[in-house]
């Protein structure tokens, strides 16, 4: 086929060397089948920030590192360079968050050059060497299910030992290989240490695998792995050598309501002696 005009500089280049046809276009990005030698890989193509469904949202963001203090500067008050410069973040964060998955031991696609806002990754396949299928396409035995949600959650727990959470992880964004599920779609990933909403994400990451494959093996609906690995991850002994349980006591901790009905009866005080002076004349 033609190559779209965002894949052409990388053919100058010699990165790649011709397009083999498109593979999917979703909210972000598009992702065509490209030749590089003898080996057949994916190209990612990040939409334009006016072009994405999924924007750049604060709580995905907060907290990520720029290179320098002028690009800061220029994000934070929103000129066209911050604009561009927050553009290429969001675009690096999937690279930056590929290689140091990949090198932490998670399955997700092998990345090998990032040129001109394309990404060049491993095209991932299932058993017959075509593109492997996310799940959702994919129906599953009950045996199966539990197969790839106790690996799934392995993964999970090894991506945030690395210090990442996906944190839009669900059923579209994982695709079953030859070799098993691999996580993919990274530019929302989200740093487990610095973001303040990254217990929430957490959560919702493992619950969102709960619930689909929950469709396949019922049993796996009563499970509360998230708030298990949260636990271990703050109490610093998270690890992937356990062995979870998928089940979390949580503690009933008894409201102690005569404290607070005494925060509430200094706070009216506190309010009536503010009136009382703001009454009376100086």
């Amino acid at each position: 086929m033609k190559a779209p005009r965002r894949l052409q500089s990388l053919i100058e280049e010699g990165l790649i060397d011709s397009v083999v046809r498109q593979l999917m276009s979703g909210k972000e990005a598009m992702v065509f089948v490209v030749r590089c030698g003898e080996e057949t890989r994916c190209a990612k193509i990040y939409k334009e920030a006016t072009e994405r469904s999924f924007r750049q949202a604060v709580d995905y963001t907060e907290n990520r590192k720029v290179k320098n203090s002028r690009q800061a500067r220029a994000m934070a008050k929103g000129t066209k360079f911050g604009r561009q410069a927050q553009e290429a973040a969001w675009q690096s964060a999937e690279v930056d968050a590929l290689y140091r998955l990949a090198g932490a031991g998670v399955r997700v696609p092998q990345p090998y050059n990032f040129h001109d806002g394309v990404l060049l990754m491993e095209l991932v396949v299932d058993a017959q060497g075509d593109a492997a299928p996310r799940l959702n396409d994919v129906v599953f035995s009950a045996q199966e299910a539990r197969s790839h949600h106790a690996r799934l959650i392995v993964e999970v727990v090894r991506m945030l030992c690395a210090g990442v959470i996906h944190g839009d992880l669900s059923e579209f964004n994982i695709l079953l290989a030859a070799d098993g599920p691999v996580i993919i779609d990274l530019p929302q990933a989200v740093d487990a240490a610095g973001n303040n909403h990254a217990q929430r994400m957490l959560l919702r990451d493992v619950a969102n695998l709960r619930d689909f494959f929950g469709k396949f093996a019922p049993d796996l609906l009563g499970t509360d792995y998230g708030a298990e690995i949260w636990s271990l991850y703050q109490a610093g002994v998270l690890s992937t050598d356990l062995v979870l349980t998928g089940h979390f006591q949580r503690k009933a901790t008894p409201v102690d309501v005569g404290s607070v009905m005494r925060e509430i009866d200094d706070a009216r005080s506190e309010e009536a002696a503010r009136r009382l002076r703001m009454a009376v004349p100086p």
